[in-house]
């Protein structure tokens, strides 16, 4: 008997091990960026740049281990969903963010 759970119309949730690996990979980058915050070693820019790299990693081992995102034919438009709603996300602030500095620079030029 396998450890892979189905569900009716076949789509694979992984296994017991999967998701125990995905855990223990999300602690630690959760322990890691905790520490280096509280037990400053780098410089702030530095310790901000590496806890939004961590962030990231953190963001795809859900992805992969949690939501079974992955390159199969099955998953393919989740994927393109994903990469949708990111790029609509990052103009949504990219955009806002533009606005607001342009706002805030003509209101102190004038």
């Amino acid at each position: 008997m396998s450890n892979t759970f189905t569900d009716a119309t076949g789509a694979d949730h992984g296994t017991t091990g999967s998701y125990l690996l995905g855990f223990v990979l999300s602690v630690i980058l959760t322990v890691i960026p905790f520490a280096l915050v509280m037990f400053p070693t780098f410089s702030q820019s530095t310790t901000l740049w590496l806890v939004v790299g961590f962030a990231v990693v953190q963001v795809l081992v859900h992805l992969v281990f949690f939501l079974h995102m992955n390159g199969s034919s099955e998953q393919r438009w989740n994927l393109v969903a994903l990469g949708f709603s990111a790029l609509i996300i990052f103009l949504l602030v990219f955009l806002s963010l533009w606005i607001m500095f342009s706002v805030h620079h003509y209101m102190l030029a004038h």
